[in-house]
């Protein structure tokens, strides 16, 4: 372990090298960040921002830009395909002070890639380029850029990215050791991530395959990275940040957390969502979150094909006592 412990610094922010939450769209909202922060996650990503929204002035998408004192060091995420939007969309950040901008060019979902955002830049590395150089002359805090190992096994191309997104001013860069062909399947290359690593001077976030603190500790020591990112390892596990921060520091693995805990972590993240969204969209929302949290447990299947009649806090809370009760 030793070595790891620390800090980064991107662009004159410290962060713990402990490990970061992945910006998961539709995913990781303000209550599933704080919930990950408050188990130790070092730094946050918010979900992606259109730049064409923001510029245009949409209501959902400036709500998606506040950052609140409890999730710093955060970054706001843009995505976008042209230049000039998205370094306007940069310059018009600054109300919201994010502590980092960052730009999405690793995103393979179609809607985005069929805009040309997203992994589709990874086939444009001088559109990428020039975004990239936008984004820093507009900016008011440091820029950084997330990327895939390439748009197909045949078009691996991170380490020549990487290598200009740097010299366009990016001050980090995430390297997702999948191609875009892959989405989420197989396994991420970590050696492509060290190659990132040993071709720019700027610090690179490791990111893929993170489910417990040893992956995490073999991301780090496999890659040679600065900083690692947990994305779906996170799903229903916001306690995974804890695991890792105690493992990185001690070398101990700690013990998956009982069902009390885990339906206790689910309430309170479903009350903050709640507060954030109102009780019908937050029950809505946290349906597909109570099915990760109970992953595994006694009696999921069943429970999981009845979350589409979660309305209320009252219905979540009979449906975590029936986990309890099947789990005792």
């Amino acid at each position: 372990m030793a070595g790891i412990n620390g800090k980064v610094t991107i662009g004159g922010v410290g962060i713990s090298r402990t490990a970061a939450l992945a910006p998961m769209a539709s995913v990781a909202d303000r209550a599933y960040r704080i919930m990950c922060k408050r188990f130790g996650a070092a730094y946050l990503v918010s979900e992606m921002i259109s730049a064409k929204g923001l510029v245009y002035g949409d209501n959902k998408t400036g709500e998606l830009c506040t950052v609140t004192p409890e999730e710093r060091p955060m970054a706001l995420q843009l995505f976008g395909e042209e230049d000039v939007f998205v370094g306007r969309a940069a310059g018009m950040l600054a109300k919201y002070e994010p502590d980092i901008i960052d730009i999405n060019m690793g995103c393979p979902v179609p809607k985005i890639v069929g805009n040309g955002s997203g992994s589709a830049l990874m086939r444009s590395p001088r559109t990428a380029y020039r975004i990239i150089k936008a984004a820093v002359a507009n900016a008011s805090c440091p820029v950084t850029v997330k990327i895939r190992a390439g748009w197909d096994k045949e078009h691996i191309n991170c380490v020549e990215f990487a290598k200009a997104a740097e010299q366009a001013g990016a001050a980090a860069i995430t390297v997702h050791g999948r191609t875009r062909d892959q989405y989420y399947s197989g396994r991420a290359d970590r050696d492509l991530i060290r190659q990132v690593r040993e071709a720019v001077s700027c610090p690179v976030i490791g990111n893929g395959d993170i489910v417990s603190a040893e992956d995490c500790l073999a991301m780090y020591e496999q890659t040679g990275c600065d900083l690692a990112m947990v994305g779906r390892g996170s799903y229903g596990r916001p306690w995974i940040f804890r695991e890792i921060r105690h493992y990185l520091e001690t070398g101990e693995v700690l013990p998956e957390p009982g069902v009390e805990e885990k339906m206790r972590v689910m309430l309170e993240h479903a009350e903050l969502l709640c507060g954030f969204k109102g009780e019908v969209q937050g029950i809505k929302e946290m349906r597909h979150n109570f099915a990760w949290y109970i992953k595994g447990l006694n009696g999921a299947s069943k429970l999981r094909g009845q979350s589409g009649e979660l309305n209320t806090l009252a219905d979540l809370q009979a449906a975590a006592e029936k986990v309890l009760e099947a789990n005792c």
